[in-house]
């Protein structure tokens, strides 16, 4: 039997009396691709964070190639072959690719100054080994998300990393880009290259992984091959429980009689918003999807008053508003929830305290001070109600999950008491689990008697929730359709894929080529 790359046994970790890590074991075969999947607060960062060195646990052990190991910081981690390539990318814009591969680590002829050939040479030489074709003297400001991956994977190969953790790797790629990486990975697990891939969309585990570890609230829940396992069992261990329940669609009744919520009529910014136009209802839920460029993001910018309209007219409750401005849409009762969370919707380095009353923090004022009893209770109560899982209140949001940072970003607009709530992309990058709150939470705002708009590509949420859903293409509003009518045309693209199943068991994915077909057709 050979030895495992790498045998973490009966790992604890405890944070004051919140133990996120209990007696796990995780154990990786050279040149093995093992998915670690886990809902939030599953334990599966911090495990990863332990193997890196960020992190030491308070009991078990850590072997490599059968050798005990001990990190007390990153850097051992590193010199033992570890690499972690992070969701959020490491590279700096203004460099060029050669200079991001061995930065820190440049070579130089003379002490102190650096051999742009040199390095230019040995970054041809790990890229060329990577069978890719990128000229190290571009400016990584130049290359696609998926090229930057790319880049930051030469960079740890070219550390000599015999293990790489990959974090959410496909979250910002193409279908295009994900192809290429699949491709990649594949290479490296024949060159003896072990892989450790986190990911929240499960049909990317059952293409490329060989084996999966589920974690569950701390614990090893199961850790098996692929081929063993199926999408719903992998699901149920993940959740503890079935899920096609909470996806199911949920009869409900709207009112579409007397004045409209919202009126958005002939709303252009060109070029990529032109004449859109449509209504929402009090309690309804209208979905918008489109395909990448269609102009879905600029619409909610636009209602929003982050990007003001060339033209067109918007109305509340009849009333027409003057939306130039963030400020306007609040007064008016709008509130987005941005697509991108963590550079639009929170600042990272912030409590969960002081992102959540940041919207409304004039109404908590006493003079010129925060009234800090009325904001901790207020935010307490948020948290609460929408199962942020945190230590304190007083934690920097950048140490939650990514389920967790789109709940702080929800609360934080949902004290501001909206009427009209736009949600881009609410579940994106987030486990089951959350979807499945956040779906449920949906529900519950529009039975309160809210507007919801959800944009999204994510096609099982959208059956969950919509009531109708517009199509979007090129910056145009081209189909209304029914919640019926989109599922009729998602059972029949599904249909054609081979091996397709329920809803839930494609995993509520970004699936591009239903999307193709349904925008496509008329």
């Amino acid at each position: 039997m050979t030895t495992p790359a790498v045998e973490m046994q009966e790992i604890t970790k405890a944070f004051g009396r919140n133990r996120v890590l209990n007696q796990v074991d995780l154990t990786l075969q050279k040149g093995d691709i093992h998915a670690l999947v886990g809902g939030n607060g599953a334990g599966k960062s911090t495990l990863m964070k332990i193997l890196s060195g960020v992190y030491q646990p308070d009991e078990g052990t850590i072997q490599l190639g059968g050798e005990p190991v001990h990190f007390s910081r990153p850097q051992d981690a590193q010199r033992h072959g570890i690499a972690t390539v992070f969701q959020e990318f490491s590279l700096v814009p203004t460099l060029d690719v050669a200079q991001n591969i061995f930065l820190t680590r440049e070579p130089s002829a003379i002490p102190g100054f650096v051999n742009d050939r040199e390095c230019r040479r040995r970054a041809s030489d790990v890229i060329r080994e990577l069978q890719v074709d990128i000229d190290p003297r571009t400016p990584v400001a130049d290359l696609s998300r998926g090229e930057q991956q790319l880049i930051e994977i030469a960079k740890a190969l070219s550390q000599g990393a015999s293990l790489l953790i990959m974090d959410e790797p496909t979250s910002s790629l193409s279908k295009r880009e994900v192809e290429g990486l699949f491709q990649l990975l594949r290479r490296l697990r024949e060159r003896g290259i072990s892989i450790i891939y986190i990911s929240h969309r499960l049909e990317e585990i059952f293409e490329i992984s060989d084996r999966v570890t589920v974690l569950r609230d701390a614990n090893l829940i199961v850790t098996a091959p692929t081929s063993e396992m199926t999408m719903e069992g992998v699901i149920e261990q993940i959740v503890g429980r079935k899920m096609e329940q909470a996806f199911a669609w949920k009869e409900r009744t709207v009112s579409r009689v007397g004045t409209p919520l919202l009126e958005a009529l002939n709303v252009t910014r060109r070029p990529m918003v032109q004449e859109a136009s449509f209504t929402l209802w009090p309690g309804e839920i209208l979905g918008i999807v489109g395909l990448m460029g269609s102009g879905r993001t600029e619409l909610a910018r636009c209602l929003f008053g982050i990007d003001r309209m060339e033209r067109g007219e918007v109305r509340v409750q009849g009333r027409r508003i003057s939306v130039n401005s963030p400020e306007a849409a609040i007064r008016a009762g709008i509130a987005l929830i941005p697509e991108d969370r963590k550079r639009q919707g929170l600042i990272l380095q912030h409590s969960i305290r002081d992102n959540v009353m940041l919207t409304v923090l004039d109404h908590l004022l006493t003079g010129w001070m925060v009234n800090e009893r009325a904001a901790t209770l207020m935010v307490d109560s948020y948290v609460e109600s929408l199962d942020v899982r945190a230590q304190s209140i007083f934690d920097p949001v950048e140490l939650l999950s990514g389920g967790n940072q789109q709940k702080v970003v929800i609360a934080k607009w949902l004290t501001t008491k909206p009427r009209i709530l736009i949600m881009d992309e609410p579940t994106i990058g987030v486990d089951i689990g959350t979807k499945a709150q956040i779906v449920e939470m949906i529900r519950g705002l529009a039975g309160e008697g809210k507007g919801v708009v959800v944009i999204s590509s994510e096609l099982p949420e959208l059956l969950a929730v919509s009531d109708r859903i517009l199509v979007m293409r090129n910056g145009s509003i081209e189909q209304e359709l029914s919640r019926r009518e989109l599922e009729d045309r998602a059972k029949a693209a599904y249909a054609g894929s081979p091996g397709a199943g329920t809803v839930v068991e494609e995993e509520l994915v970004s699936t591009e080529e239903i999307l193709h077909q349904i925008v496509q057709s008329r």
